[in-house]
């Protein structure tokens, strides 16, 4: 179960995005916000911004870790002053809660950013898409605003995005405001060029945004350093999994995943295999995610992501090759289904799985999902298959023994029975 009273465990007195007010279910008022951290009026703006966001080397947090200030630039470039800011808090993966509570809590720390961000890459209009089953940040959203009809210049309103894993897919965010159906589109012309309105259009998730608007504030001595081995700063993560207080947490980067469990009530004797990043993520084994610190910059060079900050621990009692064919076939089910590759491959790949994991395995299945694995990458219309296809490859490799135990014996090692995923 997610808390919905999200604990801060960092203890440096680094600015950060949930400091303030109790998280007591009541979003911030603006005269509150302006209160505790500044208006914008003295706030780095436009192109000087750009430049603290590249020196700062914030990555952006929906998933992806593309360097904000780089993405702002190549729009400024070529917006010509019709461009759309798109603030992304769809947050269709099921797994992580940090954007909802964001905007619920914080939401005019969202809009400051959505509004420099206008400024910057030279937007005439801001749209806060929002899933619309994120009641809570829905409502904090479009309350906030009105409290700012005097000080936003653009043209903003509120898109409630629908309940689908790939609606917060940037293409598919950008087809669902133009046309009100939430597929990804096929490149080119990429958003950037040809988005919103047939505008250039920048697509930024609602935490990178928030720490966009605090860097303009304060500078970028809290967050990434460019050429640094570690970064420096906070992130939102969601912890689930075999913990007591599950729920979101704003760390200090750096700490390690043993750390984070530790806070949440969890520990390693409990915990079989920790997935990392959500499901376009990796599992990893309890040896190499205990002390792993929670760094994008640490992370990529061990081959993992920060993705959107979730860090899952699966329980000792809890069969591996379940937990996968769980996950495998929500993407599956959660695919747009508009290409071969997530309506042939990855649905393939998730029945396989399935199958396996519930002792009904066919002779063929482990060298079907092998093969199928390589078909699929690279070759859909987003990345949502790839981003599958990563997951499970690295089940395989995390729980490889079990898939094989599976497989020959029809039984599972942790669960000794015949049937237990269902």
């Amino acid at each position: 179960m997610i808390s919905q009273q999200p604990t801060l465990i960092t203890e440096r007195p680094a600015l950060r995005l949930l400091a303030g007010p109790p998280l007591d279910g009541t979003p911030e008022r603006f005269h509150a916000h302006v209160e505790r951290l500044g208006s914008l009026a003295g706030a780095a703006r436009g192109r000087a911004l750009i430049d603290a966001l590249e020196g700062s080397w914030l990555l952006g947090r929906g998933g992806a870790g593309f360097p904000v200030g780089r993405k702002w630039r190549s729009i400024a470039d070529r917006a010509s002053g019709r461009a759309v800011v798109v603030a992304n808090g769809a947050e269709g993966e099921v797994a992580s809660h940090k954007d909802r509570i964001l905007m619920a809590h914080r939401p005019h720390l969202v809009i400051d950013g959505a509004v420099l961000a206008a400024e910057a890459v030279g937007a005439d209009e801001i749209v806060f898409y929002v899933g619309e089953d994120h009641v809570a940040a829905v409502t904090a959203m479009r309350r906030a605003l009105m409290e700012r009809t005097a000080d936003i210049r653009t043209a903003v309103r509120v898109v409630t995005a629908p309940v689908r894993y790939v609606a917060g897919e940037a293409s598919a965010a950008v087809h669902y405001i133009n046309a009100g159906d939430a597929r990804p589109t096929t490149t080119p012309p990429r958003i950037s060029t040809r988005g919103v309105r047939g505008q250039p259009t920048l697509v930024q998730n609602v935490e990178s945004l928030a720490y966009a608007a605090l860097i303009a504030r304060f500078g970028d001595r809290w967050y990434n350093t460019a050429g640094r081995a570690v970064s420096a700063g906070t992130a939102l993560v969601t912890v689930s999994g075999a913990v007591e207080a599950g729920g979101v947490r704003e760390i200090e980067l750096g700490t390690t995943v043993g750390e984070v469990a530790a806070a949440a009530g969890g520990s390693r004797a409990l915990t079989r295999a920790v997935v990392l990043g959500g499901y376009f993520g990796t599992w990893a084994t309890v040896d190499d995610a205990w002390d792993l610190p929670l760094d994008p910059a640490v992370m990529d060079g061990r081959g993992l992501a920060f993705g959107c900050g979730i860090v899952g621990l699966l329980p000792t009692d809890r069969c591996g090759v379940a937990a996968t064919a769980e996950i495998m076939s929500f993407m599956a089910d959660e695919s747009a289904g508009q290409c071969g590759p997530c309506k042939f491959g990855l649905r393939g790949i998730a029945d396989a799985t399935r199958q396996i994991a519930e002792g009904r395995a066919g002779r063929t299945d482990l060298d079907d999902i092998e093969r199928w694995l390589s078909l699929v990458v690279g070759r859909g219309a987003c990345r949502h298959p790839d981003g599958a296809a990563q997951l499970m490859s690295s089940a395989l490799g995390i729980f490889g023994d079990e898939f094989t135990y599976h497989a020959r014996t029809g039984r599972c090692s942790v669960m000794g029975a015949r049937q237990h995923a269902g």
